[in-house]
C-alpha cells in the first residue's frame, strides 16, 4: 500500500477529490484540515476504511479509479491529528499482516 497525507489541502485539491468520487464541488466536506490518501488492492482498501473509521472521527471516501467498479484509493478527511491517527493505525495493521506471512 502507498500512503500520503496532505495537510491544509488547497480548494483545488479538494475539488479534484470530489470530482473523482463523483460528488459536486459544492458538496465539499467541512472543516477538513488534512486528507490522508491510501492506495492499494481492493481488499486492502476495504480493511483500511474499516480501521480508519473505527480509530477516530474521520470521514472515509473511495476515490474512483479508471472505471467505476475499480476502488484503489481512499481519501480520509478530518482534522490533522485524526487523519494522522487513522493513517498510523492502517500502517500498523498492514505491517502486522506482512509479518504474519
Amino acid at each position: 500500500m502507498d500512503f500520503r497525507i496532505i495537510k491544509t489541502p488547497s480548494p483545488g485539491t479538494i475539488d479534484i477529490l470530489m470530482r473523482r468520487k463523483g460528488t459536486p464541488a459544492s458538496e465539499r466536506p467541512e472543516n477538513v484540515d488534512a486528507v490522508g490518501l491510501v492506495q492499494g488492492k481492493l481488499i486492502e482498501m476495504v480493511v483500511a476504511s474499516d480501521i480508519a473509521e473505527k480509530t477516530v472521527g474521520v470521514t472515509v471516501e473511495d476515490i474512483r479509479g479508471s472505471c467505476p467498479q475499480n476502488m484503489i484509493l481512499l481519501a480520509i478527511f478530518g482534522d490533522t491529528a485524526s487523519v494522522e491517527s487513522a493513517m498510523k493505525a492502517i500502517k500498523e495493521d498492514a505491517e502486522e499482516r506482512k509479518e504474519r506471512r
